[in-house]
């Protein structure tokens, strides 16, 4: 039984990315770009993913927030992180959303196959 391959998915128009408070360089973007394919692998049905880079200028220097959010069938997923590096804080926000969006797939398959009469044990015979 052959597999059947993974269709290609133009990302392109699927990414939005903004930089508040300072400019995101190409280095920046195709960084991001990049890292946020890997969020489609989890899910096909994704509509849009909207990352946002804003750079809070503090007393004790500068905080970059990275906010993300996957547009996607059901309810969206949002995530922000805060780190002192653009970088840093643009590689946790990916991870973080990876992991909403692997906790939802598997969520959703395990309350798919909850009441599945081939997935309990047979009664033990007394």
């Amino acid at each position: 039984m052959k597999s059947k391959p993974t269709p290609e998915i133009d990302i392109g128009n699927k990414i939005v990315l903004t930089g508040l408070h300072l400019w995101l360089t190409e280095a920046m973007k195709n960084t991001l770009t990049a890292k946020a394919e890997r969020l489609f692998r989890h899910e096909s049905q994704i509509v849009r993913v909207r990352i946002s880079i804003d750079c809070e200028h503090l007393r004790t220097g500068k905080e970059f927030v990275a906010s993300g959010q996957i547009e996607i069938h059901g309810p969206d997923l949002i995530a922000t992180v805060k780190s002192d590096d653009a970088y840093k804080a643009m590689d946790e926000l990916i991870q973080k959303l990876d992991r909403m969006l692997r906790k939802r797939s598997t969520a959703r398959l395990s309350r798919r196959t909850a009441d599945d009469i081939r997935s309990h044990d047979e009664a033990p015979e007394a």
